[in-house]
């Protein structure tokens, strides 16, 4: 397994793992306190910086352990990772047309902001699955 198929990987499940965080922490909350009163803003800071500052560990520490490649790009990893991020666009664009949506219905902010981090997280693990399912299987034909 090539070095950015490992980082895809481990992309995915930080990505993962860091909203199972938040939502285990801010989930209980719903069912005694109004969305509006919910102090949201600090858990989705702090798993969310969580998530970047551990993709970042994760390159370091997967190009320590296996060096070889981690420096090296070729065609066909450029491919695939113009794919997966096309994938994963999509995701970003819905999160947006959310986001829109439920401002215009003057949606708590809570909600707002909940629907753009799920966006978000749903772009990094469906864009780390093209990726994978490219890896693994080769690009798809079009």
């Amino acid at each position: 397994m090539s070095y950015h198929e490992k980082f895809t990987w481990a992309f995915g499940v930080i990505a993962i793992v860091a909203y199972a965080v938040y939502a285990a922490i801010i989930a209980p909350q719903l069912a005694s306190t109004p969305p509006g009163e919910i102090e949201y803003w600090l858990p989705m800071l702090v798993t969310i910086g969580a998530a970047i500052l551990g993709g970042i560990l994760v390159g370091i520490v997967l190009g320590i352990v296996s060096p070889r490649g981690a420096d090296k790009e070729d065609e066909r990893d450029r491919r695939i990772a113009r794919f997966g991020d096309h994938v994963g666009n999509a995701f970003v664009a819905i999160g947006a047309i959310a986001a829109i949506v439920l401002s215009m219905l003057r949606v708590d902010w809570f909600w707002i902001a909940n629907a753009v981090y799920l966006a978000f997280v749903l772009s990094a693990v469906f864009a780390s699955m093209a990726k994978i399912a490219a890896y693994r299987e080769g690009m798809p034909a079009w």
